[in-house]
């Protein structure tokens, strides 16, 4: 079975975004070893929208973080763009993470002592950006947040605490956004706001995108979706579709 980012690569010679061949992961418990991912094979192709959806405990969240290098496999292939994770130490992916990847979690992993500004110019201030605030301060606009720059996560509503959070995962102009339940926390209308906002961001630049999500309308937004269950990937939408 060939997939779309394996045929983009062998037509174009350009690399899938996200390349991981036969990724397991296995992690310890009082109980003995405890299959997490069982030969995860999947290839998402450079500006590819994709949603992972299943069932808790499938393993969803697991490959996100293997993806972002926050975790590592115990034993496959994981490739991100270019970058071939297998012997990058913990600074390395640090910086690969700085300089590639946006995240945004579900419960919006503010600052609370920081304003927004102040929490968005983190990954440039980190790059050592002299013009981190003044960028921050231009991607706040740009998510519709200009008059809350100096208000703390405290002060503002949940859709607007995400608005922070995704403006903060775009600041850097990330190749690979990765977003785990981005509206889970958030009632309907605001959370669709949020999805719309994203996949507008995305687009303007040029982003991959790979979202977790129990979000039926945020699901069939992504170009792809992809099922896991008990540690595999059961279903790919585009595949069957494309068979």
């Amino acid at each position: 079975m060939t997939s779309r980012a394996e045929t983009e690569e062998n037509q174009n010679g350009v690399s899938p975004m996200i390349d991981l061949r036969d990724v397991h992961l296995t992690l310890g418990s009082l109980a003995g070893e405890v299959n997490i991912l069982r030969g995860i094979d999947l290839s998402v192709g450079r500006g590819e929208t994709v949603s992972v959806v299943g069932p808790s405990g499938s393993g969803k969240t697991s490959m996100l973080m293997i993806v972002a290098g926050l975790e590592q496999a115990t034993s496959g292939s994981v490739r991100i763009g270019d970058q071939d994770f297998r012997g990058l130490s913990e600074d390395g992916l640090a910086e690969f993470r700085r300089d590639n990847l946006g995240i945004v979690f579900q419960s919006f992993h503010l600052v609370p002592t920081m304003t927004a500004v102040e929490n968005v110019a983190i990954p440039l201030e980190l790059a050592g950006r002299r013009d981190a605030y003044e960028r921050a301060a231009e991607v706040l606009e740009q998510v519709g947040l200009s008059h809350r720059l100096s208000h703390y996560p405290g002060q503002l509503s949940g859709g607007e605490q995400q608005r922070v959070a995704l403006a903060r995962a775009f600041i850097g102009s990330p190749k690979l956004i990765l977003a785990d339940e981005p509206t889970g926390n958030l009632d309907a209308d605001t959370g669709q706001q949020i999805i719309d906002l994203m996949f507008n961001l995305a687009r303007d630049h040029k982003t991959t995108l790979m979202l977790i999500t129990h979000d039926a309308d945020l699901a069939q937004a992504c170009d792809r979706t992809v099922e896991m269950r008990d540690g595999r990937l059961v279903k790919d939408a585009a595949l069957k579709a494309a068979e």
